[in-house]
């Protein structure tokens, strides 16, 4: 992990040094630790009527995910909805069940999310040889691996998170940062290579675990993985070029302000954002490493008496930036996460909190990065661009409807939010 510095004050400063900051673990502790009708409500996950393995069975095609919804354009005048995305980096089931207690809290607040997996807590640690990460010597990680009993458990969860709608990414393999062969050095190819392992671990769990009797992850990688955000924000430029010529659709690695997301290098720019910081006169951004290390510093288990305030303070700072989209230019929330225990567990409790707070709200929409993509990709891109127009908090003075009056583009065929074609 990088050296972690405390933000300085001031927004510039803020995003400056959030993009150094991003959610860095390291060693064994990693794996410790439209409105209305048209949101998807929660259910058992029907039974796929097909099931064609790939492989070695460790993956399998069973048609299109249950519990996605189909996007639709705005229409005219009609107000946009308030997303909010909930990340998480690194996703992986161990000891603390928080991969299973969070998909517990999407269920019953209808949520879905995103679950960044990594590659090599797919791949025991028996086999860690197989992994050849970029610039580094056979079966290094900065992350360690996984054990049968653990892989056990990550597939379970990641079998049950897709049936419910969630969406399964990508937090590639060894999580290096820094200087010394980190992410931020590798080379177009380097990245291509450690997108393909971390595939191929995904893809072949069965096999080098031995457990060949099990059930199969009930999607296809290749198609299912559209997105990631690179370790502690690291190597964002060549990652892109990378994921571009792969067919990735998005990423979110940068650090925005809160503003309606764009297109750059041909992905969708999704990366999370800076909100309030309560008692600072700077921001913050989104994810629970950063308001960590702004104050407990690199400790992760810093002074008792504090963690309950730290904690609040997330958790109001995220709900102020939620209040400032909501209330003003409607543009989504990113968040990002760790499956962690920092500081007592205080930062899982905040994000809890929101989830509680804000997915049950009118007009709010608690989703994946894929499904914001499909709904991006479903507007007319002359809506996108007026709604970038408004700044962060910014309602349009003249009221959504007459914003918004304007009639959109008819979306072209076999796009999502275009009529469906009739039989």
């Amino acid at each position: 992990m990088a050296p972690a510095h405390r933000i300085a004050a001031g927004t510039a400063a803020a995003a400056v040094c959030a993009a150094s900051l991003a959610g860095c673990s390291t060693g064994d502790d990693a794996r410790q630790g439209v409105p209305g009708p048209e949101k998807a409500q929660p259910a058992a996950p029907a039974p796929q009527s097909v099931v064609r393995l790939i492989g070695d069975g460790s993956t399998a095609y069973t048609g299109a995910q249950p519990q996605l919804p189909r996007p639709e354009r705005l229409k005219p005048g009609q107000k946009p909805p308030q997303f909010v995305v909930f990340s998480w980096d690194g996703a992986g089931e161990d000891s603390q069940k928080l991969f299973s207690h969070f998909r517990a809290v999407a269920k019953a607040n209808n949520a879905t999310m995103t679950y960044f997996l990594s590659g090599v807590y797919m791949l025991p640690d028996h086999k860690r040889d197989l992994y050849r990460p970029p610039q580094h010597s056979p079966g290094r990680s900065d992350i360690g691996f996984n054990d049968e009993e653990g892989i056990a458990a990550t597939v379970r969860q990641l079998r049950l998170a897709w049936l419910e709608g969630n969406e399964i990414g990508t937090h590639f393999n060894g999580h290096f940062c820094g200087s010394g062969g980190g992410v931020g050095e590798w080379s177009v190819e380097e990245w291509k290579d450690e997108i393909t392992q971390a595939k191929r671990f995904v893809k072949s769990w069965k096999s080098t675990t031995g457990m060949t009797k099990a059930a199969p992850l009930p999607f296809d990688y290749d198609k299912e993985l559209i997105g990631a955000r690179t370790p502690c924000l690291e190597g964002r430029k060549n990652f892109m070029k990378a994921a571009r010529e792969l067919g990735f659709r998005y990423d979110s690695s940068g650090v925005n302000n809160q503003l309606w997301p764009a297109k750059k290098g041909g992905l969708w720019d999704l990366s999370m954002q800076l909100v309030p910081f309560p008692g600072h006169s700077y921001e913050q951004l989104t994810m629970d490493y950063n308001f960590m290390v702004n104050q407990s510093g690199t400790a992760t288990q810093g002074d008792p008496a504090k963690h309950d305030f730290w904690g609040d303070q997330m958790r109001d700072g995220l709900l102020a930036g939620f209040r400032r989209a909501y209330d003003g230019n409607r543009a989504p929330l990113i968040i990002g996460n760790h499956f962690e225990s920092w500081n007592g567990g205080t930062y899982m409790r905040a994000v809890e909190d929101v989830v509680e707070a804000v997915c049950n709200k009118p007009d709010v929409r608690c989703v994946s990065f894929r499904q914001l993509a499909d709904w991006l990709d479903a507007q007319d891109p002359a809506t996108l661009q007026k709604l970038r127009t408004l700044d962060v908090g910014e309602p349009p003075k003249e009221g959504w409807a007459s914003f918004l009056s304007a009639s959109p583009a008819p979306a072209p065929k076999g796009v999502p939010g275009a009529p469906a074609v009739r039989q």
